[in-house]
């Protein structure tokens, strides 16, 4: 896709949001849930995906932490857990809706001297 066309055949199989910009973190996500058959290296799916490793590094740690990868050093795949990976799939939608609806927040606008105070 990056020289700007693709194959017709590519076109008419995919899906209709299938060429959207999506970020890193959907993309590892997609990547992952679209090879749930193996288990990859960090360097691997950073090659794959055009990223940088030790960004694919971070995104994979913080999945981990929510449980939505499974990791044995070195190798990374999915969750065998479905139901999370849909729940959070369907949480991170809603979170986008919003943004596009209402402008994503910024936590600076929202400070205020109580806030400043607490922390």
């Amino acid at each position: 896709m990056s020289s700007g066309t693709i194959d017709i055949d590519e076109f008419e199989d995919a899906d209709a949001d299938e060429f959207e910009e999506r970020n890193d973190t959907e993309r590892i996500v997609l990547f992952l849930d679209k090879n749930d058959d193996r288990a990859w290296k960090a360097a691997t799916i950073a090659e794959r995906l055009g990223l940088e490793t030790d960004a694919v590094s971070a995104i994979l740690s913080r999945l981990k932490q929510r449980e939505l990868v499974r990791h044995k050093r070195p190798y990374w795949a999915i969750t065998d857990d479905e139901e999370r990976l849909q729940s959070a799939y369907r949480l991170h939608r809603q979170h986008e809706t919003a943004d596009d609806q209402y402008g994503e927040e910024r936590l600076e606008d929202l400070r205020t001297d109580e806030i400043e105070e607490i922390q």
